[in-house]
Formats: C-alpha cells, structure tokens, sequence
C-alpha cells in the first residue's frame, strides 16, 4: 500500500510514499542534478529516466499544452494543494495501484507555488518496457498482445479509471508482454458509462493509425478486433461477477 504523506518546502509541498523510509527532497526533482552523477536518460513527452536513492524512476515535469503553452509553458492557475496537477496524480496512481492495477508506481511528486501560479513535478517508478507505439514501429504486434492490451483496459474501465490520454506511448508492454498504462495526468475514477469507455477505445485506435498501423497488413483483423474482443469479454465477465444492486 502507498503510504502519502506530506512535507511541506519553503515554496512548495511534496506528497511522498512514506513506506520508502526516505523523504525525497526537492533537488530529487531537478533532472540537473542526476546528470553529472550520470543517472539521466531520456524519455518521451520531456520525461526523464533517474537512478534515484530509492531507484530507477521517471521524472515528468508538467507541461501545457495547447493554446494555454503560448501564455506559459509550465505555469498553473493555483486553487490549492489537493487540486495541483502532481498531487492528483499522484492519488490517483496510489489509488490504482494499491487496487492491484498496473501503472508506475508513484513515489513522490512536488508543486513549487509563485503567487497565484505554481509549477508540478511527479516521480514514478520506472518500468523496464516498451510502448503499444514502438512494437506497432517494430512489426511486433500481435493477436495475444492484442487480447492483453483488450483485457488490461477493461480493468481499468471496470474500476471506473478514466485515462485522459490513452493513446500507444502510453501503453506498455515489457519483456513478458505484461501490460501497464502509464500517465494519468488529468484522469480521474468516473462512473462506468460507455461513452467515455468507448471515447477511450477510440481514441487509442486513432493513435496507432496515426503511428502507422493502418499500412500494417490485416492490422484491423489481426490486431485490433482481438483487442476489442478481448476487452467486450472482459467487461462481460466483470459485469456477471458484480453483486446486483438492491
């Protein structure tokens, strides 16, 4: 179970897993840092991969995105502690995780407050994989993948996990072909409903025929409807094993 617990910083707060037996200080939170000790190797999206005291982790710095990255790249609108970009996350992992899904692990996140803005930053526990994007890149897409990426998903959906982003970088698949999903910036636990379960399928569906998979031969027949499939079945069966309401 992840343990949270606060600290408060001279700018800021860190919310942390107290099971860890350190209390991560801000400079766990500077890339900068970890460089000359040579514990710094990219990832997607300005993540950064850190051989941190307690670890091999992920370091994201939030950005914006959109229309809003052309007033600040990284500024938020500060409304309180509990509702900063990294401390949700950060709840949100802890609470899917010690629910027994699979996603990385949270292990400490930050806010730096200025004003009436503040900054995040969120710490993760690396996991040794790759994305849906770069097996789609390699030819390794497969049918059973398929039914594991389907029936992870419904997981998800059946505990009522919204991803904001389900796309294929943010699927992975390691050595074992065990699936995780990583980033749940802006995700939240929703009542089940199938708009925005569907909302999500589709969404990571564009995603690969953005990546290419629609140049893949039979990619729909032999990727994508076992994906379907398998998670359709999945949620069937969860939907059987639920108690009827009174």
């Amino acid at each position: 179970m992840v343990q949270a617990q606060v600290q408060s910083t001279t700018d800021g707060a860190i919310v942390f897993d107290a099971a860890l037996g350190i209390s991560p200080g801000p400079e766990w939170f500077d890339a900068a840092r970890w460089a000359p000790l040579g514990r710094v190797a990219s990832g997607r999206g300005g993540v950064v991969f850190v051989d941190t005291p307690v670890g091999a982790c992920a370091l994201r710095h939030y950005h914006r995105g959109g229309l809003a990255a052309r007033l600040s790249a990284d500024a938020y609108l500060w409304s309180g502690a509990a509702r900063t970009r990294a401390f949700r996350e950060f709840r949100l992992l802890a609470r899917l995780a010690d629910s027994g899904l699979p996603v990385s692990l949270p292990v400490a996140a930050r806010y730096v407050r200025s004003g009436f803005a503040y900054r995040g930053d969120l710490l993760t526990r690396r996991i040794e994989a790759d994305t849906l994007a770069t097996r789609l890149s390699q030819g390794r897409l497969d049918a059973v993948l398929a039914q594991r990426v389907g029936r992870t998903i419904a997981r998800f959906h059946a505990f009522g996990a919204w991803h904001a982003d389900l796309n294929a970088h943010n699927i992975l698949a390691d050595a074992q072909d065990r699936i995780s999903l990583i980033d749940f910036d802006r995700g939240r636990l929703r009542k089940g409903q199938l708009a925005w379960q569907q909302a999500n399928l589709a969404r990571l569906h564009r995603s690969l025929v953005k990546l290419g998979a629609h140049r893949v031969q039979d990619f729909e027949a032999r990727f994508w409807h076992p994906l379907l499939a398998a998670y359709h079945e999945a949620m069937a069966a969860k939907a059987l094993a639920a108690p009827e309401s009174s």
